[in-house]
């Protein structure tokens, strides 16, 4: 599966984005998704998952009550909605896929990354 995503931009602190990252290639719906994040001179870090169904979410600490991951299975795309936005939420997003809904850095396919940057 392909993956692309979007959105990203500079935002001042305490406002909103929302990333988008749209899916092609295979079923779409076969695939838990995920949204990871790497800062300058950091390691990537996991932000949200979002099983095949859209029922079931996890969200890293750092980003829960903030952040809400969502998927539209007909759109073969997954949201990231932000807000309150941080500093600190500086990084470039990426968008995972992968077959199994699990707590793992070890996604199979992965999206190009978009910047958001968050002015203090």
């Amino acid at each position: 599966v392909q993956l692309q995503a979007s959105g990203g931009g500079l935002v001042q602190a305490g406002g909103s984005l929302r990333l988008s990252c749209l899916a092609s290639g295979r079923t779409f719906s076969n695939y838990n998704m995920a949204w990871f994040r790497q800062a300058p001179g950091k390691e990537r870090e996991f932000v949200a998952l979002i099983s095949m169904s859209g029922i079931s979410t996890y969200y890293a600490d750092s980003v829960k009550g903030r952040f809400t991951i969502s998927r539209d299975n007909a759109k073969n795309t997954i949201y990231l909605q932000m807000n309150s936005l941080k500093p600190e939420d500086t990084a470039v997003y990426y968008c995972a896929a992968r077959f199994t809904f699990e707590i793992t850095n070890n996604y199979n396919y992965w999206g190009q990354g978009t910047q958001v940057t968050v002015s203090s």
